[in-house]
């Protein structure tokens, strides 16, 4: 331990010093006023933003009643995908691997055994080609993988490979197996690649590969593709995110009235908590909002009277649409978003049948979906799988992963 009693006393008196104009109470109330009073519907500027599919509401439920329910889908089916994160090594490369897999429940055990693997490349160097069109098979024709080289940037190398990685692997993962799902897909994280869609925001020389680099808007027509063949086949596609850093919401908010919390999920934890008269959570029931129809931040591309970065749509674009609703398990005190494509929420009975089926699932697991939870579990690559990857990769390089002082410092396993 690096801190002696007294330096630990002395930070915890320096935190207590630093004191807030608005109590917790308050703060409650400016946000069930936003939720109720600014979200039916929501503009930023002159645009509208979000909007209620069924009528602005707030619902709840008893955790064992939900946790009893029937499941209103047969067979559910998720699908995930792990990286074992962007490594630069002293050759140059900048690379990331990412391994996508589907789970079923009912168990498939054939299905749980496959895998979509992708590796990511990044040099500067102009002679360096490693691009590949084609897949190849292992593991007995169970799994395939390929190599894809990402655009050549000037900075934001770890992002572009581990973006690029993590979303083909899903995205193809998904629609290779697309065929063996009957009743509803689950995706582990947003229906669309936010993290690629977020490029627009974070740095020219990235919002300008979304215009014009082959390769990432290659696997955002994926997705869009996805979509619309699950849309084609009648069969629910939706994502389950259990860790939402949305803030189209606030921001918006903010350009007319207060808005204390820090992103999206915590005004919806906000306006979702209940409480005794003490000011204790009440954990008997999941508490969950109305679907909302979102068409601001990275949900803008996909709306209506978005571009779609100028890929082709074959479907009216409202139908690409994401639509989403917040529900808050007070056990865990944690918010989970749920989407699902415009084209699947505005029916009325598919809408409260996904509903249904996502309070059953987070009631009955204490968290995510099982059919999430299994493919999260195959999907994900240790922190020692990791590190006996890279050595492996390092010795068919010659190469050594480029170390930092920080590596020796924080004894970063290798």
């Amino acid at each position: 331990m690096t801190l002696d009693p007294v330096h630990f006393e002395g930070i915890a008196r320096l935190a207590g010093r630093i004191s807030q104009d608005v109590d917790s109470t308050e703060h409650q109330g400016v946000a069930e006023t936003v939720f109720e009073e600014f979200l039916d519907p929501l503009y930023h500027g002159d645009r509208r933003i979000l909007e209620p599919l069924d009528g602005l509401r707030r619902r709840r439920i008893d955790i064992e009643d939900a946790a009893l329910r029937e499941s209103p889908f047969p067979t559910q089916h998720g699908l995930d995908s792990g990286t074992i994160n962007p490594t630069t090594f002293t050759n140059g490369l900048v690379l990331d691997v990412a391994q996508a897999a589907m789970a079923a429940v009912p168990s498939e055990l054939e299905l749980h055994r496959s895998r979509s693997v992708v590796t990511t490349a990044h040099s500067n160097d102009p002679t360096v080609d490693c691009d590949e069109d084609e897949w190849s098979a292992f593991d007995d024709g169970y799994s395939r993988g390929r190599v894809l080289q990402a655009p050549r940037v000037n900075r934001y190398e770890e992002a572009v490979v581990h973006a690029l990685s993590l979303y083909l692997a899903e995205v193809s993962h998904a629609t290779l197996q697309a065929e063996v799902v009957d009743d509803l897909l689950i995706l582990d994280g947003p229906i669309y690649p936010k993290g690629l869609l977020a490029w627009a925001d974070r740095h020219p020389e990235l919002a300008e590969l979304l215009v014009e680099g082959e390769r990432p808007r290659d696997v955002i027509a994926r997705y869009i593709r996805l979509v619309e063949r699950f849309a084609d086949r009648g069969v629910p596609l939706a994502g389950f995110i259990k860790n939402s850093g949305s803030k189209a919401i606030t921001r918006a908010v903010r350009g007319t009235t207060r808005a204390p919390w820090v992103d999206d999920a915590a005004f919806f934890e906000r306006v979702l908590r209940r409480t005794d008269a003490d000011g204790d959570t009440l954990t008997d029931e999941l508490t969950f909002t109305n679907w909302f129809r979102s068409r601001g931040g990275v949900d803008e591309p996909l709306s209506a009277d978005g571009d779609a970065l100028g890929l082709s749509r074959s479907r009216a674009p409202e139908d690409y649409e994401v639509t989403f609703f917040c529900l808050y398990d007070p056990r865990s005190e944690l918010l989970f978003r749920i989407e699902a494509p415009a084209v699947f929420t505005r029916d009325p009975d598919v809408r409260e049948a996904l509903t249904m089926q996502f309070l059953r699932d987070v009631a009955h697991e204490g968290g995510p979906p099982l059919a999430v939870a299994k493919a999260d579990q195959l999907a994900r690559i240790s922190r020692e799988e990791r590190a006996a990857l890279i050595r492996s990769i390092e010795q068919r390089f010659d190469a050594d992963r480029d170390r930092s002082y920080d590596d020796d410092r924080w004894g970063l396993v290798t």
